[in-house]
């Protein structure tokens, strides 16, 4: 009985590191640097403007070319110094056709659809200018964006910039709209810290940029381009830093079954990602960049939801033990979780006939998260994800992510 207290207290607080914990540890380190006077912002060379590459890789996109196009052209930043890019390979309703109405847009294109990343690893053969910045072909980019990922790059050790997600507060009246923007406002936040610390721990492939000298070409099969792409910068010696005035803009997902789709794709990846990248498990060689990445990813990824799964039936004989229905300490957590998870199911049952409490859409999103992780090491173990982009729906429009 006593092994299995000790399990039961060593996993519940790994699982409260791996989502609160880690927060707070980096919070006080934080606090700490800043009384010492360490981690000044770099202010640099303010005349550094470069010519940049707006990168976009697109499938069968047409209904969004317009305000794609014309929401990178209103981007401040010199007209004559931003390429934009589009690679729309296996594209087939029109979209290499539409752009061609824009003048300043340049296209690669071919018939054949080998995915996402095999139309990156091309395309950036072609790319010419010494920053290249990603975004997808469904997000606005916030107006002053370039210029804000630019200044990051004024710091020679900066090798990757990821911009902001945020996500349309219309949507926010449902569970996944709700319950991805509380997540995105969080992750925002421990991204800020990440980076004041010494770096980010991957970027968001809705808007994050590279010095494209540290461009290296992706495994075609590869889930999460954006992760494993900024964590090999990093890998190299430069930091991935974090702007939230550079942002991108997109709908939450349109209920939570589309929420849950995407997220079992970005599980499968995360599986994938801690296997590739490996050697940064090593603390001897990659020091900090290790502790944040364990911590904040790898943690999620891989124990805390085994644990999470674990737990349960541990706390019922310990509680057991005790009196189960008694008033002692284990019979206490054993129904809180009973009661968190009964919230879960019910803002489930709930959101399926359109009824929406706000009061259970951060269990109900917490849940989803966990369980895509189950999903998508199955998936991930079958070898059966496709890296090509399919239509997943999004609040108000359609999105393109690979199922």
């Amino acid at each position: 009985m006593e092994n299995l207290k000790l399990f039961f207290w060593m996993a519940l607080a790994i699982i409260f590191y791996s989502y609160l914990g880690y927060g707070l540890v980096l919070f006080a380190i934080i606090k700490v640097r800043r009384l010492l006077g360490l981690g000044k912002p770099f202010e640099g060379n303010e005349d550094y403007e470069p010519e940049v590459t707006l990168f976009v890789a697109a499938y069968n996109e047409k209904d969004y070319l317009d305000q794609k196009v014309k929401n990178s052209r209103s981007l401040e930043y010199p007209k004559k110094k931003v390429t934009q890019l589009w690679v729309t390979d296996g594209s087939d309703d029109g979209t290499p056709q539409e752009l061609k109405k824009y003048g300043d847009v340049t296209i690669l294109h071919q018939p054949e659809r080998k995915g996402k990343i095999a139309a990156m690893n091309r395309g950036m053969r072609q790319v010419k200018t010494p920053i290249t910045i990603f975004s997808d072909g469904n997000t606005d980019l916030g107006k002053d964006s370039i210029k804000e990922i630019v200044r990051l790059f004024r710091n020679p050790k900066v090798g990757c910039v990821s911009g902001e997600k945020r996500i349309y507060s219309k949507d926010a009246d449902s569970a996944a709209g709700a319950g991805e923007g509380m997540y995105w406002k969080y992750e925002s936040q421990l991204k800020k810290w990440d980076a004041e610390l010494y770096s980010v721990v991957g970027a968001a492939g809705e808007l994050f940029a590279i010095r494209t000298a540290l461009w290296q070409e992706v495994e075609k099969d590869t889930l999460l381009d954006d992760f494993m792409i900024s964590l090999r910068v990093a890998m190299k010696g430069s930091t991935i830093q974090y702007n939230p005035n550079a942002y991108a803009i997109e709908n939450a997902s349109a209920n939570v079954k589309e929420e849950l789709k995407r997220k079992i794709r970005i599980s499968a990846g995360g599986i994938q990602s801690v296997v590739r990248l490996a050697p940064l498990l090593n603390f001897f060689k990659y020091g900090t960049l290790s502790f944040q990445y364990i911590s904040h990813r790898v943690l999620r990824w891989t124990l805390t939801p085994l644990l999470l799964l674990l737990i349960v039936p541990v706390n019922f004989i310990l509680a057991q033990q005790e009196g189960i229905f008694g008033l002692g300490l284990f019979s206490f957590l054993f129904w809180g979780q009973v009661v968190f998870y009964a919230a879960s199911l019910l803002g489930w049952f709930l959101e399926n006939r359109q009824i929406r409490l706000k009061v259970l859409f951060i269990p109900y999103y917490f849940f989803i998260m966990n369980l895509s992780v189950f999903l998508g090491f199955a998936r991930y173990l079958k070898g059966n994800q496709s890296v090509n982009w399919e239509r997943a729906k999004r609040g108000g429009e359609t999105a393109e992510i690979a199922v």
